[in-house]
């Protein structure tokens, strides 16, 4: 819906992406993500645990090969790019919450 005139929906794909309306690096959010930015961090922060944790079971059982260390990596990198991706989504969610 637009701002200024309840009665008259978006119209397109860049319409539907826009509402709400949002700054910055804010847009790259999906519009159903970003109406609920608390509980896709904290989804992301589930994820994150499961893949320390399957970086760590990796680690554990999986023997001293270069495969098991490049699994390893790749699970505890995914890691860190879902609580670093959590971590914004949160602050975005405190900063909203703090201007209204």
């Amino acid at each position: 819906m637009n701002a200024h005139d309840d009665n008259t929906a978006r119209n397109g794909l860049r319409g539907w992406w826009a509402d709400p309306p949002r700054s910055g690096m804010r847009r790259i959010i999906a519009p159903w993500e970003y109406r609920h930015l608390r509980f896709f961090a904290r989804l992301r922060i589930v994820f994150g645990i499961v893949a320390v944790g399957l970086g760590v079971t990796t680690l554990a059982v999986g023997g001293s090969g270069s495969e098991t260390f490049g699994w390893t990596f790749a699970f505890l990198a995914l890691a860190a790019v879902l609580f670093s991706y959590a971590s914004w989504l949160l602050s975005i969610a405190r900063s909203e919450s703090a201007q209204t």
